[in-house]
């Protein structure tokens, strides 16, 4: 049997559901299918390794999808687009002819070449009611990566009163991220929480024995092995894009499925947006692809509306925020160490502005502590320059 619908969204995420709004801002009627991997409608995925562990309810994670003329189908991934037909089939054999379909397949987590389902990888509802549950449990936790997840889970851990030790291949936390005293800063602040940081070190493997969970390590700094026993494992090492249904398809993908500023992938009838779609940020002038929650919603509702015939190009520069104990920050465009910084601290390591050069240019803007300057940084990346250090200090300021 055939299901026809005016618009098929492909994915169940916050990119999904935010081209639902999308497409009723411009068409109040056209019928909406959406097929969602997961056994739940739509959530917000940040509070997963934040809010929700200092006390937010379980219940503001939902969102509130668009609902009439529209159609949600759980616990069904689609396994075969055909563009030139414009039709797809789902895992339970059903087929969608659409006028217009969006991929927003989000991704899945980079996995460990060992422990197979005795870690746990924090991506979706699920896992976090089960890290949740043994959080309830046990006392020793050990948490792999020292990315943005990472960070955030060994703090929510912590905060609980659990002896959390934090493993990274980095010599300090956001070494590729922050200037160096800064990194150098929020090392000293895990520390202090209490965290064994295992530093410059990587996971090498699992075993388990009587009085728990044995992961192995290797110490690149000694060149030696080394083990520690914990109840639970976490690990943070990022995601890979979903692009398989993609590429299959024919559509173009690098890194993720490569779409125009209109954000059409290679087939005009197909768009894609989110963490699985590769586009062009026209301030930063190169391929970027954001795996953000800022992100995922403005680029699911622009391409929402650019399926029911609104469209307009995605000049957009996404931000994204995170709370690490009492370090608070948002980042707008790109953020690397290797790039010349300029640090104009109102309160050193407390409260301040990072910017991020190049070549005379303003590539990404750090706010430490700083919440209502987020729509002044993406001008100033926007701008062309050049740019002179001493001119960028006291450049943003946030109003009283």
């Amino acid at each position: 049997m055939i299901r026809r619908t005016r618009y098929l969204i492909v994915g169940g995420g916050m990119a999904a559901d935010a081209a639902t709004h999308g497409i009723r801002e411009v068409d109040l009627d056209g019928e909406i299918v959406m097929i969602g991997n997961e056994r739940v409608p739509p959530y917000n995925r940040p509070p997963l390794s934040k809010m929700l562990w200092y006390g937010e309810p379980l219940d503001r994670i939902w969102r509130k999808p668009e609902k009439e003329g529209f159609e949600v189908r759980l616990g069904r991934r689609i396994t075969r687009l055909d563009p030139e037909r414009r039709e797809a089939t789902d895992d339970h054999g059903d087929t969608y002819a659409f006028k217009t379909c969006l991929l927003a397949t989000g991704g899945r987590p980079r996995r460990l070449p060992f422990g197979d389902d005795s870690i746990i990888y924090l991506r979706t509802l699920e896992d976090y009611r089960r890290l949740r549950t043994l959080s309830d449990v046990y006392e020793r936790f050990a948490v792999i990566g020292g990315g943005f997840i990472g960070m955030e889970i060994a703090a929510a851990l912590a905060s609980r009163g659990r002896q959390v030790t934090l493993v990274s291949p980095q010599r300090v936390l956001g070494e590729r991220l922050f200037p160096r005293d800064l990194a150098a800063h929020v090392t000293s602040t895990y520390a202090r929480a209490g965290i064994s940081l295992r530093m410059n070190t990587t996971a090498t493997g699992l075993t388990a024995d009587d009085d728990g969970l044995v992961l192995h390590l290797h110490d690149a700094a000694s060149g030696l092995p080394a083990s520690l026993t914990v109840d639970t494992v976490v690990a943070g090492i990022g995601i890979h894009p979903n692009v398989e249904l993609a590429r299959e398809a024919g559509l173009a993908v690098d890194d993720g499925i490569l779409v125009d500023r209109f954000l059409r992938t290679t087939h005009p009838a197909v768009y894609a947006a989110g963490d699985a779609a590769r586009f062009c940020c026209v301030a930063l002038d190169r391929q970027i692809r954001v795996e953000h929650e800022d992100n995922a919603n403005t680029m699911g509702y622009h391409a929402g509306r650019a399926m029911a015939g609104a469209v307009a190009p995605y000049d957009y520069i996404p931000f994204f925020s995170s709370s690490l104990f009492s370090l608070d920050y948002r980042v707008v465009g790109e953020l690397d160490s290797r790039l010349q910084t300029v640090e104009d601290w109102i309160e050193p390591y407390t409260k301040g502005i990072v910017y991020y050069m190049d070549d005379g240019r303003v590539r990404g803007v750090l706010l430490w502590n700083v919440w209502r300057l987020v729509g002044d940084a993406r001008t100033l990346i926007a701008e062309p320059g050049p740019h002179r250090p001493e001119e960028l200090r006291g450049r943003l300021v946030e109003p009283r």
